[in-house]
């Protein structure tokens, strides 16, 4: 590796005013968005490209990001999707026979901008006591008053819209289209994974986020898919229009991630910005309809509330996180729809919830 590469100095500014210094990595330059961190020790490379990073600079927990290299086929959109990355040791080299280059190489293509030899079980435990804030990395420029300036321009998760960046812009297909079952997916930032754990068992049109409903019922989908996605859902107003269309027709409807949270506004449930959000792959999970507890795949910096969940008619809890007690799972009493607040194709992570794929396609055909 180069030494200037490794030597050459890169800050970090946090919203309330907190500095830590580093090393500069990945491309040179200055990055900006909310803070938040994942617990997650390995899947750095489907991480980094999940589209509902969209806006955030993300602090790996794990000590060593980058020792395994990445490869081609182990990413979940089209580019890297975080706004910046922060760790505390990077690998130059790597191990894995697989790989096709380094981390380093990666993030210099996709035009990130990262900070490395920072303290970041000091900077996680500030996040978990302080909360989310906005920050700022640089590599270029190194002057407090400068970047406290860059920083002021940086605006809020809390309000933006993001789907439509990351969405596709035309609609596409994906599996057989002899499949018995179709499945309408509504691509709010819809992960590579996501797809091929449906398009197994269906033929998928993928569309864009604001697709009108009577445009995605030319389709004739048995069903519908509402994808994981990032920013806040509350401005979202089409996208819980089009929803509470589907309820109408009661068409069979599964949501994940920021399709849950639609899924609960559709219903009168709101939503709110969490301290600092769940995002990782080790969170644990009760299911309420079986007693039994599952190790999820989480992203998510918003949830819904439940307590006007318990004072609904319509909408029942049936999951919740076991570390807060956060809502993580509702269904639809009297519609064939229910959502999950966590990531059931679980790439990177374990598969204990993708039983619930299964229990979309049964409602799907129960519903035929």
């Amino acid at each position: 590796m180069p030494q200037s590469r490794s030597t050459q100095p890169a800050m970090l500014m946090l919203e309330d005013g907190t500095v830590y210094h580093g090393k500069a990595f990945g491309k040179i330059g200055t990055a900006a968005g909310e803070l938040c961190f994942n617990t997650g020790m390995t899947g750095y490379q489907e991480v980094f490209t999940d589209p509902s990073y969209k806006g955030q600079v993300l602090i790996m927990n794990n000590c060593y990001v980058g020792n395994y290299g990445t490869k081609k086929e182990d990413v979940e959109s089209s580019s890297v999707k975080i706004s910046g990355l922060i760790c505390k040791n990077i690998s130059y080299n790597y191990s894995r026979k697989q790989a096709d280059e380094s981390l380093e190489q990666f993030l210099a293509e996709n035009n990130l901008v990262a900070i490395y030899d920072v303290d970041t079980r000091a900077l996680v435990s500030h996040v978990r006591s302080k909360g989310a804030m906005n920050c700022i990395i640089s590599s270029e420029i190194l002057d407090e008053a400068k970047l406290k300036a860059e920083l002021a321009k940086v605006p809020s998760m809390e309000g933006q819209a993001l789907c439509a960046e990351v969405s596709t812009d035309e609609a596409y297909t994906v599996g057989d289209p002899n499949a018995e079952i179709r499945i309408a997916v509504m691509d709010n930032g819809v992960k590579r994974n996501m797809l091929k754990c449906l398009s197994d068992r269906a033929y998928l049109k993928v569309f864009p986020t604001d697709t009108p409903f009577e445009e995605t019922e030319k389709f004739q989908p048995h069903a519908y898919f509402i994808s994981n996605g990032p920013g806040d859902p509350a401005p979202l107003t089409y996208a819980v229009d089009n929803i509470k269309k589907i309820l109408e027709a009661e068409r069979p409807m599964f949501g994940i991630c920021l399709g849950h949270q639609l899924l609960a506004l559709a219903n009168g449930i709101p939503t709110y910005k969490m301290h600092h959000g769940h995002r990782g792959l080790n969170h644990p999970v009760k299911n309420l309809l079986t007693g039994r507890c599952e190790i999820t795949t989480q992203n998510h910096g918003f949830a819904i509330d439940a307590e006007a969940v318990s004072k609904s008619e319509n909408v029942e809890v049936t999951h919740v996180n076991l570390n807060d007690n956060s809502v993580e799972g509702i269904r639809i009493k009297n519609k064939p729809a229910f959502s999950v607040q966590y990531h059931p194709e679980s790439t990177p992570g374990p598969h204990d919830s993708r039983y619930l794929f299964d229990d979309f396609f049964t409602m799907i055909k129960a519903n035929m």
